[in-house]
């Protein structure tokens, strides 16, 4: 939860759902109790996202994302409090990754000598193909 501090995300820009839908052992009391927690995250309408990490988010959140919202659900474990910090912690660091800028690829040549020892070994392998085929005498 700590992570999700410190990105400073407005409360506005959250809601969130508490359900009676918990796994796990517990009884009647997992019937009873409303643990599992959906945490909607507005991107559509955060001033935290530029347009990019935005498309990044989405791509990245895949099917929890629709409507410009992102849906976290957690139902770990029988404790409300834990499975909202869950909650949080995922929804963090989805954005957190959506926030890195990646590094653009600088595309490099082969050096002279690679490119030698590739067509040195592509030789040497057609020679030992040429040396396994049949050889027809015209009969």
């Amino acid at each position: 939860m700590t992570d999700f501090l410190k990105l400073d995300i407005p409360e506005e820009d959250l809601h969130e759902e508490f359900l009676c839908s918990a796994a796990g052992p517990g009884g009647q009391h997992v019937n009873r109790s409303a643990t599992a927690v959906r945490l909607i995250f507005d991107a559509e309408k955060s001033a935290v996202l530029n347009e990019r990490a935005r498309k990044r988010l989405y791509a990245l959140a895949g099917t929890r994302a629709a409507d410009g919202c992102i849906t976290i659900f957690v139902r770990d474990t029988r404790s409300l409090a834990v499975n909202r910090d869950l909650a949080r912690a995922r929804l963090a660091e989805l954005i957190a990754r959506a926030l890195a800028e990646q590094k653009k690829r600088k595309k490099t040549k082969p050096t002279r000598a690679s490119g030698e020892r590739r067509l040195k070994s592509k030789s040497i392998r057609a020679q030992v193909k040429k040396m396994r085929a049949k050889h027809c005498d015209g009969d």
